[in-house]
């Protein structure tokens, strides 16, 4: 299954892994706040997507596939 969507819920603590895990899709404000990067490449990032969301210590990384 393809990845169609990823968004990250309120609560981030601003720590970072994700950007660290998969910075074509996760970006970081100036707060050190994450947030997924407009026209990101779902398909060649999933692999890297699901890690960021499995790494997230505070879970509010998401998805949905197709």
């Amino acid at each position: 299954m393809a990845i169609k969507k990823v968004w990250i819920e309120e609560g981030c603590i601003a720590d970072g892994i994700c950007n660290d895990v998969c910075p074509d899709v996760f970006g970081l404000n100036d707060d050190g706040e994450a947030f997924v990067e407009d026209g990101a490449d779902y398909d060649a990032n999933e692999d890297d997507i699901k890690e960021a969301a499995e790494q997230c210590p505070v879970e509010i990384i998401r998805f949905e596939e197709s």
